[in-house]
């Protein structure tokens, strides 16, 4: 049964590698759907670290988001389940390395994967989507497809450029392919609350992007490294630490907003 009204799209996007983006869209995914809201995530990272990180194997997944945006397989063919209860993946695969030369010249190759996910099962609320750490065609496939980016930050100044270049490309993408994608907000993320650095560049982003800077904060936390190369997210990996709390902190916000 598909969809008869289209759920929010968040893009999970940052071009810089680093910033805590898959580990973001793995752990949001997973508070999203631990206080009820079914949510799916699609992993468009050639990577393929949403996927491993949520105890998939990439190789063995028979279709992947590489079929989706070739048009070869339906969202509904594609999702697989995971171990986390209301949580489904379109995983990804390395073949989507060269998927941006081969959708290059097909028509409308920028909203390629808007017109797939216009068929999304019915119980899903949300959908996220991990992007690559790029602002190549896949990147841009999923700002087409999003109602609005979250834009995971890390606190370290080299991260503040980076954040000037996204906010361009939303104005780019706003003005002649999306008009309707807005800024979930910007994530701080890795935060070190002993160090100095870490208040600079919050302050600094909270001066000059005054209205998208979320309240929530991401800390450094081993648990969150951790997760991942057990299969699991946070939520589920270690339910009580600092780590979990935070993104179940992002993940009311974001709700609320």
């Amino acid at each position: 049964m598909l969809a008869t009204t289209s759920p929010p799209v968040v893009a999970v996007v940052n071009q810089k590698g680093g910033v805590g983006k898959t580990t973001t869209a793995i752990n949001l995914a997973a508070a999203m759907a631990e206080v009820g809201h079914p949510t799916l995530l699609v992993d468009l990272d050639p990577q393929a670290n949403s996927t491993s990180g949520l105890g998939l194997d990439p190789a063995r997944a028979r279709l992947n988001a590489y079929h989706l945006l070739a048009g070869d397989a339906t969202v509904e063919q594609v999702v697989q389940p995971t171990g986390t209860s209301g949580l489904m993946l379109v995983p990804s695969h390395i073949d989507l390395a060269g998927a941006e030369i081969e959708l290059a010249s097909m028509p409308d190759r920028e909203s390629l994967l808007r017109g797939a996910l216009a068929a999304i099962p019915a119980d899903v609320e949300i959908v996220l989507i991990d992007c690559p750490p790029s602002l190549g065609l896949l990147t841009l496939n999923a700002l087409v497809a999003a109602t609005s980016m979250l834009i995971p930050t890390q606190c370290e100044y080299f991260a503040l450029e980076g954040l000037r270049h996204l906010m361009y490309t939303h104005q780019l993408v706003r003005s002649r392919l999306n008009p309707r994608l807005a800024i979930a907000g910007i994530l701080m993320t890795q935060f070190d609350a002993r160090t100095t650095l870490a208040w600079d560049v919050l302050e600094t982003v909270r001066r000059t992007h005054p209205h998208h800077v979320l309240e929530t904060l991401i800390p450094r936390n081993v648990r969150i490294s951790e997760a991942p190369s057990h299969g699991k997210s946070v939520i589920e990996y270690d339910p009580t630490c600092r780590g979990a709390a935070a993104y179940r902190a992002l993940a009311k916000e974001l709700l609320e907003r």
